[in-house]
């Protein structure tokens, strides 16, 4: 018989913020436009998940894939990063947000590496919300990396707890709810291992347009699931 499981409000929910590049070119706005309004929908999710009792909440900020758009992009990019990991920094304590980080930290610029270490250190006795940005980040990566790992520490067999436990993060719980933005209904190397059980929720609003009322609708649709895990 299979196991189900009535939902209630996820412990981990993360997001695909997909739309930047759309919601500029409809108001024919540079790019970058549309990723400084994505950093204001960032805002606005983290704040609907402390209220909503979400624990940890995962976003999906640079992929893997994403070194290949213009340099000009890339460089403003993690301007806007460098620019929030420094108020969170600054206000650790107001936002009571835990910062980590999932992905390589391979070609990370110098300057973002500086200000994610500092972030993180100021932020890690935040017990609010705890926000893994999934940064340089490539989910096939992960695994190949996590079986490297295994692989150098003299393992000739693996389990799947070994590989769970050599991810970036291994002590964050799988997320039970994935959400993407945009219309888009792909997972797009995103958190391969780990989705093995999770819901998905797929919805048109493109990411700068995503806040509370859609962050909540998301919860809310997924409330009305049964998650069902197979067995005997």
């Amino acid at each position: 018989m299979s196991q189900e499981i009535q939902n209630t409000t996820p412990r981990h929910v993360a997001i695909i913020m997909d739309g930047n590049g759309r919601w500029a070119k409809e108001r024919h706005f540079p790019r970058l436009a549309g990723h400084r309004a994505g950093a204001n929908a960032v805002e606005r999710t983290i704040k609907a998940a402390k209220q909503a009792g979400v624990e940890f909440l995962t976003l999906y900020a640079f992929s893997t894939e994403n070194w290949s758009r213009p340099q000009d992009e890339i460089d403003g990019l993690f301007k806007l990063l460098e620019q929030t990991l420094d108020r969170y920094a600054k206000d650790a304590a107001k936002h009571g947000v835990k910062l980590l980080i999932s992905g390589s930290r391979e070609k990370l610029p110098p300057a973002v590496l500086e200000k994610i270490n500092k972030a993180i250190t100021s932020t890690a006795q935040n017990t609010a919300l705890t926000l893994n940005l999934a940064l340089n980040y490539g989910a096939r990566q992960e695994i190949t990396q996590a079986v490297n790992t295994l692989l150098k520490q003299g393992k000739t067999a693996v389990s799947m707890e070994d590989i769970s436990a050599a991810l970036y993060q291994p002590a964050l719980p799988d997320p039970e709810l994935i959400i993407r933005t945009s219309g888009e209904e792909r997972l797009s190397n995103f958190l391969l291992w780990q989705a093995a059980y999770s819901e998905f929720y797929f919805t048109p609003v493109l990411w700068p347009d995503f806040g509370e009322e859609e962050f909540n609708k998301a919860l809310t649709e997924y409330s009305h699931r049964t998650r069902r895990f197979g067995g005997i």
